[in-house]
């Protein structure tokens, strides 16, 4: 998998600089943030997508989703130039170098943080330096008009020439020898480096609020802080296992992804970049989804992260209590919103471009396993629950006793509902963890056998209903013959039989194979890209099945496609051409990798049961029931 190289040796080559119809491809975009917002920047220079002041405002740039009009802000070389670029090791600040036949010079981009942590303003920092020769920079911003809602303006305060774009202000600050010339809707620059030499551009902005102006100095320095603050976030991280960079840019990418205002994770930091160009599945993603943020708590929990997994646990919690379970919530807390559509063409003129999501008007019985799995993970680390946290959790697991045999949405949020295997597992895996709480002391046990009771009967439904002799496998739901790719996971779950789960993997990787990739379901080859994160699922399925070699195998096959940018993924990938696919930097598919990896490194250091995973006991602290198969 792709690692982090050292800034200080030779370079790693970028994805490409060439655009189509105006736009990169997906791989060549790295990613910047500050703890509350979001960057793109592109391997050509274009910083081309930037919601300020956080990850769901609207955007200050928007290239990303349109070429002809969308805001950008590019540092590019005059003239032809091929680039190299990497993270800092152990950091989120790039390293962009730009070789051109006068010369060759690096910029360094950093969404700045301060000593104290988040900067209380937005604070874009872009350094350039001269390595060999001279190179001449041009700058070139444009500011969104946000679907036409916007007309930015500039105006002039005290000395400062202030730009403006609906509620957000800001300052382009920039070194001496970069010479501007600023209109209403944008800027335009140049500037000139040779050897030895550096400048910085750099952007302040907030929403609604009275604006600091640093000295360009204080902003150039806060590169290096910054950087130097993800290295000390990166340095707890104790898995040391032969892909640690792996590991750790993963880690990364999902810090990236926790709004710290609140402690909410959001699922991607983009919205509305296609699930197959030309198609028609575009979604906004920028929004706290319960399945993703306790997949992530646990990664957190994974790569010794405790502050970060104890805020997104509060902060769902806190949901939950005000607002009731859902699918996913505001990162500034409260239901999502429906969906609206922009007039913005969209990636390759793949539209629609949206905003809210349908989601939080669905019921899915995920949330349910999924809140529990991250209660079992945060106490499995040696942590506890509260006693109004632990009350609301009964209530959830009565919930769930009350609904599993209601009919959902299923995992993949579908329009058609139906009694969907792996909901029914995640209903399971519910009250098989609230049964584990309560004898741990950490739930009331008041209703712990009913819960006990319940969960054995729904692993007798699904072994008697979901179960397929003919294909060998458990179908996607009772009567059907899809499959789905999701029933990797109930491995880690510890549900089930494991030869039925060896059959079933068989058979998810025969029909929803495409390569080393996998789609989500049966019939999705038509509609979509293979989902990444899948394909880490089954990997990991396999290791925990006591096959190693075959995870490490799988591993391997999915390196090469993925391993062609910087180390940010996106949600799918083409299988034919290997084009990145979907919203980034999508947290499912860093997550998924990051257990796979957790899960080898266990069982290569000889731990049966990887933490946090639960008994190896299927039905938990109970015998199995007898009605359980094998």
């Amino acid at each position: 998998m792709h690692g982090t190289p050292d800034p200080n040796a030779d370079d790693t080559p970028a994805s490409g600089t060439q655009r189509t119809d105006g736009f990169l491809p997906l791989a060549s975009y790295g990613a910047l943030g500050d703890g509350r917002s979001v960057a793109l920047s592109g391997a050509d220079g274009a910083i081309d997508w930037w919601c300020v002041p956080a990850i769901d405002s609207l955007p200050l740039f928007d290239r990303l989703l349109d070429a002809d009009e969308g805001g950008t802000f590019a540092l590019t070389p005059e003239g032809p130039f091929r680039t190299t670029r990497c993270y800092r090791r152990d950091s989120n600040v790039l390293e962009t170098t730009f070789h051109t036949p006068t010369g060759v010079a690096r910029l360094t981009e950093s969404l700045n943080s301060g000593h104290a942590g988040r900067l209380p303003w937005a604070e874009l920092a872009r350094r350039l330096e001269g390595i060999e020769g001279s190179v001449r920079f041009r700058l070139h911003i444009v500011f969104s008009h946000q679907s036409g809602s916007a007309s930015p303006y500039r105006s002039t305060i005290d000395r400062f020439t202030v730009f403006h774009v609906r509620h957000v202000i800001g300052l382009l600050l920039h070194s001496d020898t970069v010479t501007c010339t600023r209109e209403d809707g944008g800027i335009t620059g140049h500037v000139t480096l040779r050897a030895g030499e550096r400048a910085v551009v750099a952007i302040v902005a907030g929403e609604d609020e009275p604006l600091v102006v640093p000295p360009i100095d204080a902003i150039d320095a806060r590169i290096d802080l910054s950087d130097q603050a993800w290295r000390n976030w990166t340095a707890a991280i104790t898995y040391d296992g032969p892909r640690r960079d792996a590991f750790v840019r993963s880690a990364l990418a999902l810090k990236l992804l926790v709004y710290s205002p609140s402690g909410a994770i959001a699922a991607a930091a983009t919205t509305s970049l296609p699930e197959k160009i030309g198609g028609a599945k575009n979604y906004d993603y920028r929004y706290a989804w319960v399945r993703d943020a306790g997949y992530t708590i646990k990664a957190f929990l994974a790569v010794g992260a405790q502050a970060e997994a104890k805020a997104g646990f509060t902060w769902l919690l806190r949901q939950y209590r005000h607002h009731g379970p859902a699918v996913c919530y505001r990162l500034d807390g409260g239901l999502v919103g429906d969906v609206e559509e922009r007039d913005v063409p969209g990636y390759r003129n793949t539209g629609p471009v949206v905003v809210g999501n349908l989601a939080t008007r669905q019921h899915q019985h995920g949330i349910f396993g999924d809140i529990f799995g991250t209660a079992w993970y945060f106490v499995d680390n040696g942590n506890i629950l509260d006693t109004r946290s632990a009350n609301l959790l009964a209530e959830l697991a009565d919930e769930a006793a009350d609904r599993w045999r209601q009919k959902d949405a299923g995992i993949w949020e579908l329009p058609q509902s139906e009694h969907y295997t792996f909901s029914k597992i995640s209903c399971w895996q519910a009250l098989a963890r609230a049964v584990e709480l309560a004898d741990r002391g950490q739930l009331p046990t008041m209703c712990r056998d009913r819960w006990a009771r319940e969960r054995d009967r729904i692993e007798t439904w699904i072994n008697e209903h979901c179960w397929s002799e003919a294909r060998q496998a458990y179908v996607m739901f009772p009567g059907s013959t899809a499959l789905d790719a999701a029933m990797a996971m109930a491995v880690r779950l510890r549900f089930g039989n494991d030869d039925r789960m060896r059959g079933t993997l068989r058979a998810i990787d025969a029909a929803l194979g495409a390569g080393p990739f996998h789609y989500r379901y049966s019939g999705m080859e038509a509609e979509e890209g293979c989902f990444i994160a899948c394909s880490f699922w089954i990997a990991e399925a396999w290791a925990l099945l006591g096959d190693s070699d075959h995870a490490e195998r799988a591993l391997d096959a999915l390196t090469p496609s993925l391993d062609r940018g910087v180390g940010v993924y996106t949600e799918m990938i083409d299988p034919r051409t290997d084009d990145f696919l979907g919203n980034m930097p999508q947290g499912l598919s860093h997550l998924a990798l990051i257990a796979l990896l957790e899960s080898l490194d266990a069982l290569r250091r000889g731990i049966a049961d990887p933490p946090g995973n639960g008994q190896r006991q299927r039905a938990g602290a109970l015998p199995p029931s007898p009605a359980t198969p094998g």
